[in-house]
């Protein structure tokens, strides 16, 4: 095997090129919809409202694709995991089965797209399979068959798999699929310029003005007025109307990227439970690539990041044997309280401000649905699946129970972070390390490159006053409350913070 990638890249994008380079907003603008994110929810949204002729401008903060849309296992398919016996219990009948009509919905849109052109965007119908590796598990698929028979979801049973892992009952939802998510946008974008959209990038949205007019205002103090915006940016960037902050918990998980050594028979894959594992081919430019997933965690509340791709590489290797490795990346994604999906207006007091998030880590299917949801609700059309994901609701049982549990977490680590000692000195530092050390008396966050420089930042949260941890893995700074993500040199790589950690300077002669 070959020695394994020492950085992070996607192999989407590292496979795809980027879709070209589009310019920052430099001046206030006029539209009428603005959407803020560039990922699989903003871009299918745009196309969906400019192919009925509306005025349609999407900010993304850094670069089209660079949020989680690049960094999906891409399956897309309604079989989310053992959802919908949980379901059931939580939301009902009708609510689960309303889920799954908008989950198939989403793939058929996505098939129906692609269907000219398959090969175009590495499209192909597979199953998806949850399989038990343990009796517990299998009680777990056991319930999780009942509901597919009471949903009247097609399903097929089966013992053992055809790769060498273990599995004790396999449960398939026939009929799903998965595809290139960055081909695919490409073209989804390319038509959306075609039709009048236009896109900024570098230009992230940091707040609203209300009144009359809304006024969309980006970091730069430009301004877009529009009639309605739709906030498509993974974690709300106005996430204190509604609270969001304290509704969604930010968790990440990995994937890798390797050249097999056995032979694959297709299919999607996808553990019953801990740890996961999320398996699936996808088509290499001289053979085909294995894409092993999973590993999760909430975000910053795991330092030694690097062990989940050591877990998933052996996991790999015994399953498939490695021929080489080709990459590594990590993904974030969100989760309500309940596991749906917040899809629709941002709260009841501003009916013009749309919010998707919280796709619970099955973003195709999930941004699609959203995606189709939205543009019936801009355009005020009754829609089936409006009261399902509305942002608005909030059940008993478990809302009430997660949202307490949740937030005594937030606030146990924001104690933490402030009361933690300094993790080791500048000295004890070695080459390509990050840590918490002392300078001048107060906390600082370091990181000591390969070439023995610092950079050093003040580790506290620009979002809301947590203290950030290292990500080894990443070579990033997580904070373990709301999930802001930031470089090395400070600058923000997830939300919903939008201000860089304060950079300090450090002698680099002690």
């Amino acid at each position: 095997m070959e020695k394994r990638p020492a950085y992070s890249s996607s192999y989407w994008l590292e496979e795809e090129n980027q879709a070209g380079t589009f310019p920052p907003v430099q001046e206030d603008l006029e539209t009428e919809i603005v959407i803020a994110g560039g990922g699989l929810t903003g871009i299918t949204t745009g196309y969906l409202l400019a192919q009925k002729g509306h005025k349609v401008i999407i900010l993304e903060a850094r670069e089209l694709f660079s949020g989680t849309t690049g960094y999906t296992t891409a399956k897309v398919t309604a079989q989310h995991g053992l959802i919908y016996d949980e379901l059931i219990s939580h939301i009902g009948l009708e609510g689960a089965r309303k889920f799954y009509e908008a989950s198939n919905q989403a793939l058929n849109f996505i098939s129906t797209y692609c269907s000219s052109q398959s090969e175009k965007y590495d499209f192909s119908f597979q199953g998806a399979s949850v399989f038990a590796t343990n009796d517990d598990e299998q009680r777990q698929i056991e319930l999780e068959q009942k509901a597919y028979e009471k949903l009247d979801i097609p399903f097929e049973i089966a013992s053992g798999l055809s790769f060498d892992a273990t599995a004790k009952t396999v449960l398939t939802m026939k009929q799903q699929a998965q595809f290139h998510p960055i081909k695919y946008l490409k073209a989804l974008l390319e038509e959306f310029i075609q039709l009048g959209g236009k896109v900024f990038e570098h230009s992230p949205a940091v707040s609203v003005e209300e009144g009359s007019q809304m006024k969309v205002v980006t970091a730069t103090g430009r301004k877009i007025t529009c009639q309605k915006l739709v906030v498509g940016s993974h974690f709300p960037f106005i996430d204190k109307k509604g609270a969001y902050f304290s509704r969604l918990q930010p968790q990440r998980s990995y994937l890798i990227a390797v050249e097999p050594q056995n032979e694959f028979e297709g299919g999607m894959y996808i553990t019953a439970g801990n740890p996961v594992r999320s398996i699936r081919q996808a088509a290499g430019q001289d053979s085909f690539i294995m894409l092993i997933g999973g590993e999760g965690h909430v975000t910053g509340r795991e330092s030694n990041t690097l062990s989940n791709y050591l877990a998933l590489e052996a996991y790999a290797d015994e399953a498939f044997g490695i021929k080489q490795y080709l990459n590594r990346w990590s993904a974030q994604d969100l989760i309500t309280l309940d596991k749906v999906p917040y899809i629709g207006p941002i709260n009841q007091s501003s009916p013009n401000i749309f919010v998707a998030t919280g796709y619970r880590k099955w973003g195709m299917t999930n941004g699609t649905a959203a995606a189709l949801l939205l543009s019936d609700l801009i355009e005020e059309k009754d829609n089936p699946y409006i009261d399902l994901f509305t942002p608005s609701r909030f059940k008993a049982d478990p809302s009430v129970k997660q949202a307490f549990a949740a937030n005594m977490e937030v606030a146990g680590e924001l104690i933490k972070g402030k009361l933690e000692p300094a993790d080791k000195t500048l000295d004890e530092m070695e080459n390509d390390e990050g840590a918490i050390v002392k300078v001048n008396g107060q906390k600082t966050g370091v990181y000591k490159d390969p070439q023995g420089q610092f950079h050093a930042v003040d580790p506290t949260c620009t979002h809301m006053g947590c203290e950030c941890n290292w990500n080894d893995g990443e070579r990033t700074w997580d904070c373990p409350c709301h999930g802001s993500r930031f470089s090395y040199t400070g600058e923000v790589i997830e939300g919903p913070a939008f201000m860089s950690l304060e950079s300090i300077t450090i002698d680099q002669t002690e």
